[in-house]
Parts: structure tokens; C-alpha cells; sequence
């Protein structure tokens, strides 16, 4: 029997004083120039358009092919080029998995051409629908995308940084993911399928609770619960006759509640394996007038897991029947002025793949479709779930919503509320996959519909230019959504996409530098160029801000900002040490001087152990009064440089993981 789911301050100005020994000069960490670009909608990309999908099975002329070819030959990429776009445009269904070699030919043209986008755009369709060995491919596409794609740390990395931030500093911490709906929703059984009333006051699932005949097989059926007071009551039955002796489940609900479509399989007026019906709630509470939606929709295989779009007029599904892409792909159909739906059609080559797309979502607000699938390009365990927005009357290329909700298992059926403030899904563990249970926490930021603008720069070392690396997290200062983390690009470059209208903090880690950080009003697009000095390990550093008071050890305010990055610093890597040396002039008693200097060197010490939790062992505090002076002391100038504290941050011999590793 088919079951209904297949498969604080601005960039750390405070450290502008920074000197190092032997070079004596101001070195503040710098920001290039911010380009913004006033967008607030999604970016709109560049696509193929594919008329014929949904006309024609496949497409093939011998004699334009002959034409292409011979303009290759002789070299003429630019007139090859128009020709082979223009045939490729006419492409059906099983030209994406019989003519990959074409695609890649028009990719390798628009690269000849400088036209990277749509060469990008053209290997990313060679890669979601090749049926052969494409390893070459593959890694050419990765060799083009690693200044561009994302790389998210590892989720329980993400939380030791959550951990560190809290100890550190007054931000509010994130409200946590992987929250099971709890008892009186999930059972020691699968439970899947969730979706929401319009007042989310109303959660509809479905789960295989329930058994029936002499073996005992299990029936999928929809059930119920009901929001008392911000908890979900006992889930319930819906009974008959929406639950019946076949398997129901993966249902949705009109705006007003007043109808109900849902999945039915094995019934004998169906025309498949399981097929899409609808059901009318009547005045007594109970529900009636149950319809197959009729060959239009549902085909003679397996078709489930609908979703309305906003206005209602439209109903995305999933299927597995003949003619498309991969072993099921997400269907939609539209509503006639008769009412009737009209023939289903394909949703074409981006969002589906040779493998499997299923439970699509569409937000009940935005024109934002979310799905799973275990086809597109970057996934982090088996079903994934992924959003896409329709700008211009096109789906754009479908972003992976983040490892704050895909993990290792599988993810389905991803819901959110009207408010955008919760998400509802069903996921398995790596170690079970096929056990779903329901699981509900605050949306993070990859998964809003509203996260479209974008914020992007690079970052580089203030000296050589070069890129640095490191990790960047991103912290929402107004509402408290939680947002991944992520490794700065090879390039140097990082990108997010944040709501605009909102305030956050950028901060960016490395072993090789202090920590930045940088508040962000944000409003439209944003570009950033930072700077910064990388810390040289060889020498010792001194900040013009240390400066004791004449034969005082005490620590004074202005010190606090620079001891502090330090501190932070030891506690972002805790395999470092730091060496801290204390040195005066050579006026005055020799004896008194070396007390001194050791004084203070003690005195920055014990405030860093008090600032953060520091193993024994790690801060070694020296004084040498004037025995190691840097100048002969001919004037005023030449003592004040030679009263001084150095700070040495001491490398690991055997690198630990530490920010960044």
C-alpha cells in the first residue's frame, strides 16, 4: 500500500590605538567604502524559459543540430551560440536527461562569452537532471561556485559560539530549533503532515497511529489539535468519513476552514494509487460532500500533499506519474472561471530533479514555495527542505532554508504560520530515518519568507590586501531570530539574507585577528569592504591605551575595551596563550622598576581571569623594569616608549580548533 509521503560598538574602533613594537605607528582597523542598492524584492534571476515542458515529451532537429555542430567546429562560438540557446529553449521533459550534453554546451558558450550567470544557471540543469556519471562536471561546477555558495558551520559548533556569546555579552541568545511537538501530538508511530488553520489555532496532521485487519497493518489518518492558551491539545480523530478503512492524510485548508483537500489511496473511485480529494464542512461541524478532484488532477499513479497558493486559485501537489523529471516531481494546477481545475502541469527543471521533490508549501502571505527534495545541489543529509520565490512570474532557483533545520535525517512537510514566527515540520533521525515525528520552533532566518535583502562584503587584511578567513555570525538585535553561521568564502567574501527594517550585529572571528564587530541598520541591499590587521605572532604587541599612572599598577577605564578583546580572544581559542611582559624606563630604583613592571603585568592578568574563565597555565605575567629597553633614552619621547606593556599571543605548536579551525 502507497503511504502518502514518498519519498556593541562599531568595527571595534577601540582598537584603532594598536601599535606594534618595532613599528611604531598608527595601525587602525579599516573599512572600505558601503555600496547599497535600493532593492526590497528578491533579486529576479536569469532563467531559460521552456515552453514546450508540459506540450511535448521531447524535442529533436537533426538538421539545426548538423548547423550547431558545424559553427563549433570552425570555431564561430558566437553564432553557435544564439542557435544552440534557441534550440535548447525547445527542450521537453526527457531532453534534460537525454541532451545533458547540450546543456553543458550551452554552458561552456555563455562561459566563452563572459556570460557567467547564465553559464551557472545551465550547469546547475546538467547537474539536478544527468543520468550518468558526471564526477568532471561536478567538480568544475564546485570550482566556479565556492566564492559563491555558503559555508555554514557544523550545528554543534553554532551552539558552542550561542554559549560563548552568552557568557560574553548581553545579546539576546536564540530560542533554540529541534523542539518536539511533545506527546499529545506524536505517538511511538510515524506523524507527519502538518498544516495550519488561517488563525493557526488549528494544527491538522497525519499519522499511522492506528491499525486495522487480521496483520495489523497500519492506516494513515488525519487528526487534529486545537491551540488552548499557546498549548496544542490531545490530538484527535477527524473520524468519519474523512478517516475511512483507506489511508488519508496530507491535507490542507482554505482561508474560511470551509473545505478540506486532502489525500486519499486504494479507493475505488480513485484513478490511481492515491489521489487528491475535497471534503465540505457543514453547518453541524461534520464534514461531507467528499469529491475526487477529478483526471485533471490526479493522475493513474500516486499524487498527494496539496497546497494552496494565497489567493487560493492554485493547487501545488506532488506526483510520481509518467513523463517527469525524477521519481516524482511537484505538480500545480489552476482554477477555471467555471470552477472546475484545469489539466495539471509540470512546475519545469528548476524546481524539479531526476531524484525526488515532494510536500510543497506555499506561505499563505508571500509568494514564497517551500519543498523537500533529495535533488538539488546542496543538501546536508537526505531530504532537505528548500524555499523559492516567484518573481516575475518565474520560480527562482530553490535556496537550501539552513542546518538550524535540515539535518542528517530527512525533513518534509514544512509549514509556517501566517505570522511567520513559527514553522511546523516533520523529521526523521539519521539512525531512523523512516520514523517522522512532528517538531515546531521559532523560523529562523534562511527559512522567512521575508529574508531577501542582502548583505555582502569581503574582508581583507588591512596591510597586504589579501582575503582573510574566519567565521562570521550574524545576530538579529531586534527580534531575536536566529540565524546559521557561516565560514568566510575562499575569496574572502560573505552574504546573508536578512529583513530588512531590522537591527544586527555583524561579528567575525579568526585566530589571526580580533574579533569585529559591527552594527547594522538595515534597510536595502547592502555591500561591505572591511580591513583589518592581522596579528603577528612573532612580534609582541603594544596598545597605546595601556598606559599606567606614574609608579600606579591599578587598571584605569580606558584600558577595559583593549584588555577586553583580549580576553575575548583567549576565550575564542582556547588552545592559545598569551605572554604579558611588563617594562618601565630606566628612571628611578632598578629594583623598584622590576616590581613595578611586575605589578602590572600581574595586575592586566588577573583582570583577563576575572573577565572571562581562563584555564591555569595559559597567561604567563613577567616583569622586567628597565632592563629591555627599546631606545637609549635621550629624551621624554624615548622613556614614554620604553614604559610599556607587550602582549604575545602564543600560537599552538599542534594548531587546536579554536574560531575558524
Amino acid at each position: 500500500m502507497k503511504r502518502l509521503i514518498t519519498p556593541a560598538f562599531t568595527l571595534l574602533l577601540l582598537l584603532a590605538p594598536l601599535l606594534c613594537v618595532g613599528q611604531l605607528k598608527h595601525t587602525p582597523l579599516q573599512d572600505g567604502p558601503d555600496v547599497k542598492v535600493n532593492k526590497k524584492a528578491p533579486n529576479q534571476e536569469m532563467h531559460l524559459e521552456f515552453p514546450n515542458l508540459n506540450k511535448i515529451t521531447f524535442y529533436k532537429d537533426s538538421k539545426k543540430l548538423s548547423e550547431i555542430q558545424r559553427l563549433e567546429r570552425r570555431k564561430q562560438y558566437g553564432q553557435a551560440l544564439p542557435l544552440l540557446e534557441r534550440y535548447v529553449r525547445n527542450f521537453g521533459i526527457q531532453n534534460f536527461y537525454k541532451d545533458t550534453n547540450l546543456l553543458w554546451r550551452l554552458g561552456q558558450l555563455y562561459e566563452r562569452q563572459g556570460m557567467m550567470d547564465q553559464a551557472m544557471e545551465v550547469y546547475r540543469l546538467v547537474l539536478k537532471h544527468h543520468r550518468s556519471d558526471v564526477r568532471q562536471v561536478q567538480s568544475y561546477y564546485d570550482s566556479l561556485e565556492q566564492n559563491t555558495k555558503d559555508y555554514y558551520v557544523p550545528l554543534s559548533y553554532y551552539y558552542e559560539l550561542v554559549e560563548y556569546r552568552k557568557s560574553i555579552s548581553t545579546y539576546q541568545p536564540p530560542r533554540g530549533v529541534y523542539l518536539n511537538m511533545g506527546n499529545s501530538i506524536n505517538s511511538p508511530y510515524e506523524d507527519y503532515g502538518p498544516t495550519l488553520s488561517a488563525d493557526n489555532n488549528k494544527l491538522i496532521f497525519t499519522s499511522k497511529r492506528t491499525f486495522q485487519g487480521i496483520e495489523s497493518k497500519p492506516n494513515e489518518d488525519l487528526y487534529y489539535s486545537d491551540n488552548s492558551n499557546g498549548y496544542w491539545t490531545e490530538a484527535q480523530s477527524f473520524g468519519k468519513p474523512i478517516n475511512s478503512i483507506y489511508n488519508e492524510g496530507s491535507a490542507t485548508l482554505t482561508r474560511d476552514g470551509k473545505t478540506l483537500y486532502f489525500a486519499r489511496c486504494e479507493s475505488p473511485d480513485g484513478f490511481g494509487n492515491c489521489d487528491i480529494y475535497k471534503a465540505t464542512l457543514q453547518p453541524d461541524g461534520s464534514w461531507h460532500e467528499i469529491e475526487n478532484l477529478g483526471p485533471n488532477v490526479n493522475s493513474p499513479s500516486w499524487d498527494s500533499q496539496p497546497t494552496l497558493s494565497p489567493n487560493e486559485d492554485t493547487l501545488y501537489f506532488a506526483s510520481d506519474r509518467l513523463g517527469g523529471f525524477g521519481l516524482s516531481d511537484i505538480y500545480f494546477t489552476h482554477k477555471l472561471k467555471n470552477g472546475a481545475w484545469a489539466p495539471a502541469q509540470n512546475m519545469g527543471p528548476v524546481i524539479n530533479t531526476r531524484q525526488s521533490e515532494v510536500s510543497p508549501f506555499y506561505h499563505p502571505k508571500y509568494k514564497v514555495l517551500y519543498f523537500s527534495s533529495r535533488g538539488q545541489l546542496f543538501n546536508f543529509g537526505d531530504f532537505d527542505i528548500y524555499k523559492t520565490y516567484l518573481v516575475g512570474g518565474k520560480w527562482q532557483e530553490p535556496r537550501n532554508i539552513g542546518p538550524l533545520v535540515n539535518g542528517r535525517g530527512s525533513e518534509y512537510y514544512f509549514t509556517i504560520d501566517s505570522q511567520s514566527q513559527n514553522l511546523y515540520y516533520a523529521r526523521s533521525e539519521e539512525s531512523d530515518i523512516k520514523n517522522l515525528e512532528l517538531y515546531s520552533f521559532p523560523l529562523p532566518m534562511e527559512a522567512h519568507p521575508l529574508a531577501v535583502t542582502k548583505v555582502e562584503g569581503v574582508l581583507r587584511d588591512s596591510v597586504s590586501n589579501k582575503p582573510l578567513s574566519g567565521i562570521i555570525s550574524i545576530i538579529d538585535l531586534d527580534n531575536g531570530i536566529e540565524i546559521s553561521s557561516k565560514y568566510i568564502r575562499p575569496d574572502g567574501s560573505f552574504a546573508f539574507n536578512l529583513i530588512d527594517n531590522s537591527r544586527y550585529m555583524m561579528i567575525i572571528q579568526s585566530p589571526d585577528f580580533f574579533t569585529i564587530e559591527r552594527e547594522l541598520a538595515l534597510q536595502q541591499d547592502t555591500s561591505l569592504q572591511i580591513m583589518t590587521k592581522v596579528i603577528d605572532h612573532s612580534i609582541p604587541m603594544v596598545f597605546r591605551n595601556i598606559e599606567f599612572e606614574p609608579n600606579e599598577s591599578n587598571i584605569t577605564p580606558e584600558m577595559h575595551p583593549i584588555l577586553d578583546e583580549v580576553a575575548y580572544y583567549l576565550a575564542e581559542n582556547p588552545s592559545y596563550r598569551l605572554e604579558i611582559s611588563g617594562h618601565t624606563d630606566s628612571a628611578g630604583d632598578p629594583e623598584f622598576n622590576q616590581i613595578l613592571s611586575k605589578d602590572r603585568a600581574d595586575a592586566i592578568m588577573m583582570y583577563i581571569q576575572h573577565k572571562v574563565r581562563i584555564d591555569d597555565g595559559r597567561i604567563d605575567a613577567y616583569g622586567y623594569g628597565s632592563s629591555k629597553p627599546l631606545r637609549e633614552e635621550r629624551t621624554e619621547e624615548d622613556r614614554r616608549i620604553n614604559r610599556r606593556v607587550e602582549f604575545r599571543l602564543i600560537k599552538p605548536v599542534l594548531q587546536g580548533r579554536g574560531i575558524g579551525k
